[in-house]
């Protein structure tokens, strides 16, 4: 974590080590469990977080049960198995699960081609849906399975007939083209996988490629699933009065400021909900980083020349362009503190 990061969260806690202010740990990441996501905040922070604190880029599928009695193929790394199945989906199918039942559909790398011509499949079930939970490991092979279900209405091994269109329900989850790890340029992230399948559909077949939900930052429903949780906590902690105002403090102008700022229009035009804003304020530890000192001005600095977002996300300036700008984690929680007139 950022040498800030502990600072920070020194502050949001009492003296026992509790947070004493109502948090939530909003990442696109997707390829781990709820829990497993805690304990690594936990170890980094130095303070107990616990898995209702932390909401990973699927979480919110939870509320699409009319997909959960479906049988979806599930794309992605890490347990996905297991986290489509937490999340309340009943018949999931893995991609390496599908590449054995049909090895000939994998044919990129030549060592995993089989060296002689295998049986018909059989008993196979019919593939109802898709859902993408983050970038693969290898890409050719998620890339060429998943068309192939697409193509066939579900039924890789049929020879193809017609293309369906519509085309099978897709739920995917993190958006982000880019993100920060250890190297000194951002990675590829989910995003960028989703380019690739969005426009290899588009070149095959003539038609867009269509989503049954985006989630994950900076979709709306994250966000608003985040405030759930906010909710819950303070009435944990005994908080009487409502909570007017929310801070979303990311490293990120395409996810973090983005969809802080359309949650924040989505706010404006909700008169039933007691929560105000949402302010967005981005810190320079991370995808954006700004050479010289803090700027004074967030929107020349934040206003980005090149569009990273989704293509189904349209571009607004505004959208970017944070609500303040400061150095790290630590400064967005002195600066929350201070606009709430908080010791």
């Amino acid at each position: 974590p950022p040498p800030a990061a502990r600072g920070a969260f020194q502050r949001l806690a009492d003296t026992s080590g509790r947070l004493r202010v109502p948090v939530v740990f909003l990442t696109n990441a997707g390829n781990c469990l709820r829990a497993a996501k805690a304990q690594e905040i936990s170890r980094a922070l130095g303070m107990q977080v616990s898995p209702e604190q932390v909401i990973l880029s699927h979480s919110p599928l939870q509320l699409f049960s009319q997909f959960h009695e479906k049988c979806m193929l599930v794309a992605g790394q890490g347990p996905v198995e297991e986290n489509a199945q937490n999340l309340g989906f009943k018949h999931v199918i893995t991609i390496e699960a599908l590449r054995k039942a049909y090895p000939l559909l994998d044919m990129v790398d030549q060592s995993r081609r089989p060296k002689e011509l295998p049986p018909p499949t059989t008993g196979f079930p019919t593939i109802e849906g898709v859902i993408l939970f983050g970038e693969p490991v290898r890409w050719e092979t998620s890339l060429q399975l998943i068309i192939d279900v697409l193509l066939s209405n579900g039924n890789p091994g049929a020879e193809l007939q017609d293309i369906p269109y519509p085309h099978l329900p897709i739920l995917a989850c993190n958006m982000d083209l880019l993100w920060m790890a250890e190297a000194k340029m951002p990675r590829f992230g989910h995003g960028t996988f989703l380019l690739c399948l969005e426009n290899i559909y588009k070149k095959v077949t003539g038609r867009e490629l269509k989503y049954e939900a985006l989630i994950g930052k900076p979709s709306t429903v994250t966000y608003r699933y985040a405030e759930y949780l906010i909710k819950q906590q303070a009435e944990k902690q005994g908080w009487k009065s409502p909570i007017r105002r929310l801070y979303a403090v990311g490293d990120n102008p395409m996810s973090d400021v983005y969809g802080a700022n359309l949650y924040n229009n989505y706010l404006k035009e909700d008169c039933n909900n007691s929560v105000e804003s949402c302010e967005s304020i981005l810190v320079c530890t991370g995808v954006y980083r700004h050479n010289a000192d803090v700027p004074s001005n967030t929107e020349k600095c934040t206003m980005e020349t090149v569009f990273h977002g989704h293509r189904d996300f349209c571009f607004d300036p505004c959208l970017v362009e944070a609500s303040y700008i400061v150095q790290d984690v630590n400064d967005a929680v002195k600066l929350a503190f201070k606009k709430e007139n908080w010791s």
